[in-house]
């Protein structure tokens, strides 16, 4: 039977990298294994699917009754394809850029919000105070908004650091009076 298998796999023997064949039968006394080993550096393209994968082929006995036995083939990926290395590579790339990007949110927004505290614990602070933190409220935008489009931050967690950023300068405008709320205003109470 090991001879019968070994003459219809013979054609494959000069390709294969590694193929382990064994004939099983009724009998312990008939069953035999054939291993040999052979090199596929003269044609790597043997076992590729086109689309970068590339591997070796194995093959281990199944027997689906007493009488018959067969041969099962699987391909094993022998290293990643390049499309796969090109990705990780790229994904490598978008991760720092990504990291840096969040970092410089974080940054500009904890100017603000460090300046906006100052602000609001200043006891005798000015209304013209406040122009220099919304210029820095107005470039931490800008930076939220390029980090959405660019598809770094999703657009509600944009949305939502702007307001945060546009509810605590309000909260500082009120606390010195500079603002008052439409709801709390003179002719608001009028009006109802």
């Amino acid at each position: 039977m090991a001879a019968a298998v070994l003459s219809c796999c013979s054609v494959l023997t000069s390709r294969l990298n590694n193929l382990s064949l064994t004939a099983t039968s009724s009998s312990p006394s008939q069953s035999s294994s054939i291993s040999f080993s052979s090199s596929v550096s003269h044609n790597p393209s043997l076992f590729s699917t086109g689309d970068g994968f590339s591997g070796c082929l194995s093959m281990r006995p199944v027997e689906w009754s007493v009488r018959r036995s067969s041969v099962v083939c699987e391909a094993a990926p022998g290293r990643k394809a390049d499309s796969a290395v090109k990705r990780a590579r790229q994904a490598e790339k978008r991760r720092v850029h990504n990291k840096a990007k969040k970092s410089e949110v974080r940054t500009r927004m904890r100017k603000v919000l460090e300046a906006l505290d100052d602000l609001r614990k200043k006891p005798a602070a000015q209304p013209e105070e406040v122009l220099p933190v919304e210029k820095l409220i107005a470039e931490t935008y800008s930076v939220i908004d390029k980090a959405v489009k660019v598809g770094t931050l999703h657009r509600n967690t944009g949305a939502r650091r702007k307001s945060r950023l546009a509810r605590t300068k309000k909260a500082v405008e009120v606390h010195h009076g500079w603002y008052t709320p439409a709801s709390a205003s003179p002719a608001a109470a009028d009006a109802v």
